[in-house]
């Protein structure tokens, strides 16, 4: 069962029709209890006046045979003639009945409520005893007349019941359907919407429950957009980054075809050796910013001995045309994070080539444990000159190349380090240094331990490149 009209509409007339039965057998019960007290008190009350209104004269006559005791006829002794009455006399002599009345024995009870079977039938009998004149006045009804008169009472109840639920049934019917409207007209906006289309929808005031859904769609269309929006941007600016260095390294092809003696092809091929590296480092950029777009989840973290890993990624990464010279603090041989090892290098790897690109020739780049603060952050710091003030909260912006840009940069470095440490779970805070002297990149990672000096200074002494 697919429609949630039909579901909703089975289980309101399923539940209404419980609630009648319940009613109408909980009505029925009372009724019955109820009726039976009823119809007991009149049976009570016929057979006390006709005991009261008998007289004693006509008793003795019927004893002897001579004239037949009569029952009143003010006593109200039918249900349409169904209330019968018998009075007998002590010795077992029926010396006067009721028209209808069986002569059988209605009860043998000499006082009382009594149920007895006569002439095949259920009889409810109630006998009252008058010793000062020597009878008893039996007053009996049939329980099937009782339980007919229920069951055509609790009937007349039902009866409307049973006309009411078809109508009752449609009503929830057109019920459910108008409540389901919103839900209608939602559907049929997003069926009539284009591939293009992911503006906002729009149906009026939706109910409280259908409120979220409307909600949690538009939040959905936004983010589409959001995300194509930024795939459009990044497209367009790498299509731009790369132009340009696929144009030099186009000209300086055909300077060194050109040339006509060795010394201008050599400088040709060599800054054509320049532009093949800036593509590659490019390239290499667009696609580690890709894998950080499109990732899923964050990795499997594994433990990192920092300094050990920051030593082996910088080993291989140069330390630019003019000889910067490359430190690594001690104390990170200590650290121990708890972090995705790729996440990590592609963090270690872009913050190292920032800051030798923008070093001076003989500056230093320094890796180290910052513990002046809670928690602990690793640390890189360069000679370079630093990120004016009002570019610091821009520069993780994908393609922004500040005041400050280096010849070989693309703008995306500091972006995939921020994106990388986000998955991670970790912090990035970018500063110039307080000398004015280059900038301080911060790293708050998720570490695992940190170990005393004089545990780790025997193992890993400190490293230095020259």
């Amino acid at each position: 069962m697919t429609s949630i009209r039909t579901r909703l509409f089975i289980i309101l007339v399923t539940a209404t029709g419980i609630v009648w039965l319940c009613a109408a057998a909980w009505v029925y019960a009372h009724t019955q209890r109820q009726l039976q007290t009823v119809l007991d008190n009149r049976l009570m009350e016929a057979a006390r006046m006709v005991s009261s209104l008998v007289e004693g004269d006509a008793i003795a006559l019927a004893a002897r045979g001579e004239v037949p005791v009569s029952v009143p006829e003010t006593v109200p002794l039918s249900y349409e003639r169904q209330l019968s009455c018998q009075i007998w006399s002590f010795d077992g002599r029926l010396i006067g009945r009721s028209s209808g009345a069986p002569e059988a024995e209605l009860s043998n009870e000499a006082s009382g409520f009594s149920e007895r079977e006569v002439g095949g039938e259920p009889w409810r009998v109630y006998a009252v005893a008058d010793r000062d004149k020597g009878i008893r006045v039996l007053v009996g009804d049939r329980i099937g007349l009782r339980d007919r008169l229920v069951t055509e009472l609790v009937g007349g109840l039902l009866l409307p019941a049973a006309l009411i639920v078809p109508l009752l049934a449609f009503l929830i019917w057109a019920s459910v359907g108008r409540g389901l409207g919103p839900l209608r007209r939602l559907t049929h906006g997003l069926e009539a919407r284009g591939a293009e289309d992911l503006c906002p929808i729009s149906i009026g005031n939706p109910p409280a429950e259908i409120r979220p859904v409307v909600e949690a769609l538009n939040g959905l269309f936004g983010k589409v957009a959001a995300a194509r929006e930024h795939e459009r941007s990044f497209t367009a600016f790498a299509a731009h980054e790369l132009r340009t260095p696929l144009a030099g390294l186009r000209t300086q092809v055909q300077v060194a075809l050109a040339a006509k003696d060795a010394e201008t092809r050599e400088g040709a091929l060599r800054q054509t050796l320049v532009a093949v590296d800036r593509t590659t480092r490019l390239v290499r950029q667009l696609l580690e910013m890709s894998a950080l777009d499109v990732a899923t989840d964050d990795g499997e973290g594994q433990d990192i001995r920092v300094g050990r890993a920051i030593e082996e990624i910088t080993a291989g990464l140069g330390t630019g045309k003019g000889g910067v010279a490359v430190e690594i603090d001690p104390a990170l041989y200590r650290v121990t994070c708890c972090m995705n090892r790729e996440l990590f290098h592609l963090v270690v790897r872009n913050l190292h080539e920032n800051a030798v690109q923008h070093s001076p020739a003989g500056g230093r780049v320094r890796w180290f444990l910052d513990d002046a603060v809670h928690p602990p952050v690793v640390a890189v710091e360069d000679d370079g000159p630093g990120i004016p003030e009002d570019e610091i909260s821009r520069v993780t912006d994908r393609f922004f190349r500040g005041r400050h840009r280096s010849a070989v940069g693309s703008g995306l470095g500091l972006a995939i380090v921020e994106a990388a440490l986000k998955r991670a779970k970790a912090t990035f805070v970018l500063r110039n240094r307080w000398d004015g002297s280059g900038l301080r990149a911060g790293l708050g990672l998720p570490m695992v331990s940190i170990e005393r000096a004089d545990e780790s200074a025997r193992r890993h002494p400190a490293a230095t490149a020259p």
